[in-house]
């Protein structure tokens, strides 16, 4: 895990043409996304490709291996669930998911670019020609020393999509292996259904805990009840929410 020094960033909602800044209290990330090697030491199983980033991780799955991992350090798990209704305790200091804002802020390292470098240099897209997630940390890594951020494979986040438009979509971010640059930018959002899975999609752990009840880095419950009550202009050509 990676120590994150508070500050803020500029988060861009493109379908409601708005931008809002994030303040973040400090945080810690993930330097490298979950390996498979991670996850069969919590499922007590072997791991065919150690140092690959564990992919066809449903969001539900992604949030029950963040409690798997605090149990395992004897810490308090950041989520409690039922059924599919998950609820983040956010003054727990267990693993948990990064909020979109952290995830970001931490992607970005104090860049304002769509690449905190040189693409080639720092993420494996389809301009690699692989056809699999590769080893983590064979990229060079971010300002603050994050591998993979960008490229490799995307990474799901606490947030809701776009509650208004896609109900229970969850974020995903940092474009996959088979990605073009368009996509492996800091600022892409894409999500998917909570139970869905993907071969290039995974996850990276964070910890924090902060005092505000449903409100934490970036992210409240009210601001997800307030852009799911869809008031705001829907252009056409978008995916129907279901």
């Amino acid at each position: 895990m990676q120590g994150i020094a508070a500050g803020e960033v500029v988060l861009h909602d493109a379908r409601r043409s708005l931008r809002r800044t994030a303040r973040l209290e400090p945080f810690a990330i993930g330097v490298f996304a979950v390996t498979e090697e991670q996850v069969a030491e919590l499922l007590g199983e072997a791991a065919e490709h150690p140092r690959r980033p564990a992919v066809e991780l449903s969001w539900l799955r992604a949030i029950r291996l963040c409690n798997a991992a605090s149990e395992w350090e004897g810490l308090d798990p950041a989520y409690t669930y039922d059924g599919d209704q998950v609820t983040w305790h956010v003054d727990s200091d267990g693993y948990r998911l990064p909020t979109e804002a952290e995830w970001e802020y931490a992607c970005r390292a104090g860049s304002t670019k769509p690449h905190y470098g040189p693409l080639a240099e720092i993420a494996w897209t389809s301009a690699d020609g692989v056809s699999r997630p590769q080893e983590v940390g064979g990229k060079l890594p971010n300002l603050n020393g994050l591998f993979d951020t960008l490229g490799n494979v995307w990474e799901w986040c606490w947030d809701l999509l776009d509650p208004a438009r896609y109900g229970d979509y969850r974020v995903f971010r940092g474009g996959g292996f088979a990605d073009d640059a368009w996509s492996a930018r800091a600022s892409t959002r894409r999500g998917g259904p909570p139970r869905a899975t993907h071969e290039d999609v995974g996850m990276r752990f964070a910890r924090g805990a902060f005092d505000g009840p449903d409100v934490a880095q970036g992210w409240s419950a009210a601001e997800d009840l307030e852009r799911a009550s869809g008031d705001d202009p829907r252009p056409s050509g978008r995916t129907p929410r279901r």
